[in-house]
């Protein structure tokens, strides 16, 4: 899914009521500050992997915690989050690439 079609759906489902938090790579940042997402968490993840490396169920995991977090401690709205741990390639090693 295109990241403005993303937004677009977290702002479709929030003027229903429900919160949302929208999952970004860190290079998509600026778009989504610009579209003003109540709340947005940024991985540093490479474009199309915003969880993780396919097969990384721990860095998966990891992430969707954080967003769940995320959508439980940013009540108003509002809020960009960074996950900080850096990408991990293929399970269980370490850095980027």
């Amino acid at each position: 899914m295109c990241h403005v079609s993303v937004g677009h759906v977290a702002r479709t489902i929030e003027s229903a009521g429900i919160p949302t938090v929208a999952v970004y790579v860190k290079a998509f940042e600026k778009v989504a500050r610009k579209m003003r997402l109540p709340r947005v968490l940024l991985t540093p993840n490479p474009v199309g992997r915003p969880l993780g490396a396919p097969g990384d169920r721990e860095r998966q995991a990891a992430v969707v915690r954080a967003a769940l977090e995320l959508l439980e401690t940013a009540s108003e709205g509002g809020m960009v989050r960074e996950f900080d741990e850096p990408y991990r390639p293929r399970p269980g090693h370490a850095g980027k690439g």
